[in-house]
């Protein structure tokens, strides 16, 4: 398994991972859902693990990426690069130069 460790301290992470469950639970609220209802959408097998998502304690697996944009109602695209800037900001900084 690839493990690449970013050159941000480990609060600077934190804090990107928190800023990045925020941007999940905006769009999981703006679509209306509960975190039960975006579980079920996306194949969780427990409700818990979006909140895990959206306090910053994980990451949306990458092979689900789809089905979690189809459930918020967003373009993949769109919602991969966002992602991006908190999961993988070098890469984020590289491709999109912010």
């Amino acid at each position: 398994m690839y493990v690449h460790q970013q050159r941000l301290g480990s609060e600077e992470v934190q804090e990107l991972r928190r800023e990045g469950g925020r941007f999940l639970k905006d769009l999981r609220e703006k679509r209306g859902l509960s975190q039960r209802q975006l579980a079920a959408q996306v194949g969780a097998d427990y409700y818990t693990f979006i909140s895990q998502l959206e306090t910053g304690r994980g990451r949306v697996p990458p092979d689900r990426y789809r089905i979690w944009a189809d459930a918020l109602g967003v373009d993949v695209r769109d919602f991969v690069r966002n992602l991006m800037r908190f999961y993988d900001p070098q890469t984020f900084e590289i491709l999109f130069g912010e």
